[in-house]
């Protein structure tokens, strides 16, 4: 078993966990917090996992940097072929293109480095968004160059390619030239190779000679005010080429070819490379993860706003049908003029009490042969019920799209839904109506059942027949909604009236206290109904969320696997034995002078942060742009 294994295998949990939707809503700066998790996976991917899988596999060097510093030029120039293109034109290199030695192509070509780009050889020049690879065999083996798109390009595209092509190498070289070294956009990848301790060697190219010694010393106070001091810096003088795409003459090179050569010739010096980018990399793992564990632990408070406003709103849907309960006006209109034909009209409220014996064999009538009313007060009454919800549902839908629109994440999530489902949910769900009916009746069988528990005592049982269950029924039905807080007027008296004669009625049949209990009970089921029916209707709100939301656990899994990393970044392996090669073999074309290689201090615990030097550390380059050749 290698022992690294166990850090393998934590990389790929890390990267398991990394390859969910984490982001989904719009929470803090959320394109900032996508961009990085789209980073770090590609590091997994493209470098992480493939290094520590073959720790020993050959070194790339990226070359990296602005545009028009001579990255393609500088390559051709250093293996002494015309693999990549450059031109004018910009953006130049538009698929980018490895070069490698014979004896390292079966490896770069059977995509264990950058994955995801598909693999081009031959005489093609790619296309965007593939890998050329260039043999060479002049390049020595054990070392790979990557020409690699400008980092300020005008493609979004190529920017991105470039920053992916250097997070996958095991060396940057960073080219500048004597116009654009103090340009911001460099620096930030330079910052970013400090804080990841990534090897580097920066190439200051098209330097006028007689500008040389001060824009050398400028630069080098900037890289030891960013942190970056005792980088190794090659200089590559301007000069007047015959041609467009000509090479630069081997002295103009030779000393970035020297130092590469070596490190090809060196398998200590390619381990302490390789060991360098790759624990630097680790490293910054312990700040990038939590910080992405932070950006999932926003998600889920953003998902709890919503989910609160949701909750909320259907919350008030709930007391809004308490009131319509409670306030008599589900007595009002038909419900009222089926109860008159009930009951026969009149002065309900004079004499009440003497005339409950009339309303009693009025009612004992109706239930026993003739056809009744009673019916056309029970389909009136349901209907009273089952519109009280569906204006509860409607407000409350209407309340939280009214939420979620005035809140970013809401919005955007409303807007991914499309402008008629977001209508939609906006009102109640067209099943809802159907639900209620079956609601309702069911509750009114609830009731019935009450009556018939309440009226099993013999001498309830006696005057339950009087009425009837059916009749008893319906009388507690309409005293759930006793109270009449809502009426006004003839409406007030009638509606009143009303409740009060069915209490009475009830009374009569199973005493005072007996009513009180039932018309709770009745009202408790009536309104437990209502909660789940509304409830349902508050997961079409909640669903979206669901299907979008982070896990639960994938905030904590994530710091979990960052901590994993951490406590098996021991097992990388130590540096191999130096390579001898065979008596009297070169190890390649590049000039092999023994050249040790010279790491960079960055990244070193002592080095000075760059955030505590002064704004004006990395002046802006406008007026040397304006020179620019």
């Amino acid at each position: 078993m290698n022992g690294s294994d166990g850090l393998l295998e934590a990389l790929r949990e890390l990267r398991r966990h990394l390859g969910l939707d984490l982001f989904p809503l719009v929470a803090g700066d959320v394109g900032s917090d996508r961009r990085a998790l789209r980073e770090l996976t590609g590091q997994l991917d493209d470098y992480l996992i493939p290094r520590l899988s073959a720790i020993d596999a050959p070194l790339l060097a990226v070359v990296g940097g602005s545009t028009g510093a001579g990255k393609s030029t500088l390559v051709n120039s250093l293996v002494g072929a015309d693999v990549s293109e450059p031109g004018v034109l910009r953006p130049t290199t538009l698929a980018p293109t490895l070069v490698t030695s014979p004896a390292d192509r079966d490896w770069f070509t059977a995509q264990h480095v950058l994955p995801g780009l598909p693999r081009v050889t031959g005489e093609s020049r790619g296309e965007p968004g593939t890998l050329r690879v260039v043999t060479v065999p002049a390049l020595p083996p054990g070392l790979a160059l990557l020409d690699a798109p400008d980092i300020d390009s005008v493609v979004t595209a190529n920017r991105e390619l470039a920053a992916q092509l250097l997070a996958a190498a095991d060396l940057w070289l960073f080219t500048t030239t004597a116009a654009r070294y103090a340009d911001e956009v460099p620096w930030g990848f330079l910052r970013s190779a400090r804080e990841r301790s990534t090897a580097l060697a920066v190439i200051l190219s098209r330097v006028p000679p007689e500008a040389l010694g001060v824009v050398k010393r400028d630069l080098t106070r900037l890289l030891e005010a960013n942190g970056l001091g005792g980088t190794r810096l090659f200089e590559v003088p301007e000069l007047v080429l015959p041609e467009e795409n000509a090479r630069l003459p081997r002295s103009a090179v030779e000393p970035v070819a020297d130092w590469l050569t070596g490190i090809a010739a060196d398998s200590q010096a390619r381990a302490a490379v390789v060991r360098q980018t790759l624990s630097g990399a680790l490293e910054s793992l312990a700040v990038r993860v939590p910080a992405l564990a932070d950006a999932v632990d926003r998600q889920h408070a953003v998902a709890a706003e919503l989910r609160a406003m949701t909750d909320a709103a259907y919350a008030g849907g709930l007391a809004s049908f308490d009131e319509g309960m409670l306030d008599g006006s589900l007595l009002r209109g038909e419900v009222l003029a089926r109860w008159q034909d009930f009951i026969g009209t009149g002065d309900l409220m004079r004499s009440l009490e003497d005339r409950v014996g009339r309303f009693r064999d009025r009612l004992v009538a109706m239930f026993t042969g003739r056809p009744a009313p009673e019916s056309e007060l029970r389909v009136a009454l349901e209907s009273g019920v089952e519109a009280l919800i569906r204006a509860s549902a409607d407000g409350a839908a209407e309340r939280v799209l009214e939420s979620w629109s005035s809140h970013p994440s809401g919005r955007a999530l409303l807007q991914e839904t499309g402008v008629a489902e977001a209508g939609r949910l906006g009102r109640a769900s067209a099943d809802l109506p159907a639900k209620a009916e079956a609601a309702v009746r069911g509750w009114q069988g609830y009731v019935l059942g009450l009556v018939r528990e309440e009226g099993a005592d013999r001498r309830t049982t006696a005057r339950l027949t009087s009425y009837g269950v059916n009749g008893a029924g319906l009388l507690l039905m309409l005293a759930v909604f006793a109270s009449t807080g809502g009426l006004t007027g003839i409406e007030l008296g009638i509606a009143g009236g009303t409740s009060v004669l069915s209490q009475k009625l009830l009374e009569a049949v199973f005493g005072d206290q007996a009513v009180r209990t039932l018309t709770i009970k009745a009202r408790t089921d009536l309104r437990a109904r209502v909660s789940v029916l509304l409830g349902g209707e508050a997961t079409r709100f909640t669903s979206l969320l669901d299907a979008v939301q982070p896990p639960e656990n994938a905030a904590p899994a994530l710091r979990a696997a960052a901590h994993a990393v951490r406590d098996h970044q021991r097992e990388i392996p130590p540096a191999g034995r130096p390579a001898v090669p065979p008596e009297g073999e070169r190890p390649g074309r590049l000039p092999a002078t023994p050249v040790r290689l010279t790491l960079p201090a960055g990244g070193a615990d002592t080095t000075p942060d760059p955030l505590d030097q002064p704004t004006d550390a990395v002046p802006r380059g406008t007026d040397r742009e304006r020179g620019e050749r």
